[in-house]
């Protein structure tokens, strides 16, 4: 997603200096994730969507200001997903070093969550994002009311 906000949006600038450096952090997590695969014999896999995210997303609202707003709220929500994910892996991996590496996932995730919000914040009125916000979360809950349990992260 970061990718394609900075191209989509490339007027703002702060959207496009968090985004790239968003970007190039989630990058950087993908390469560790591959070492650590390849370190315990795991292949890496096409991977084939997730409908949690492509759910979410169907929220999007096509015309702008919304879209913009409705983007950077859905990727906050996404981050805030995978930290709750990342807290669960870090206390129930038996391996210390596993659980170290998600540890430091989660700070990442929490600090993209925060980074997504804050630009939500700076382009458009606290009120407005909150209350959007607020419905996005509902919207969420039934998605992830009506998913079954299956052991996925977003990329």
């Amino acid at each position: 997603m970061a990718i394609s906000l900075l191209n989509r949006y490339p007027e703002k600038t702060e959207l496009v200096e968090q985004m790239a450096e968003l970007a190039e952090e989630e990058l950087g997590h993908f390469r560790l994730v591959l070492k650590e695969m390849r370190a315990r014999g795991i292949s890496f896999k096409r991977d084939p969507g997730d409908r949690y995210a492509q759910q979410l997303h169907a929220n999007i609202r096509a015309q702008e200001p919304f879209r913009l707003l409705d983007s950077l709220i859905i990727s906050s929500l996404i981050e805030a997903r995978s930290c709750e994910r990342f807290q669960l892996l870090s206390k129930s991996v038996a391996d210390e070093g596993l659980r170290t590496f998600y540890r430091s996932l989660l700070e990442s995730e929490a600090r993209h969550r925060t980074v997504f919000l804050s630009l939500a914040r700076l382009y458009f009125p606290h009120d407005v994002v909150s209350k959007r916000l607020d419905e996005l979360e509902a919207s969420e809950a039934l998605i992830v009311s009506s998913l079954q349990h299956a052991p996925v992260m977003h990329g």
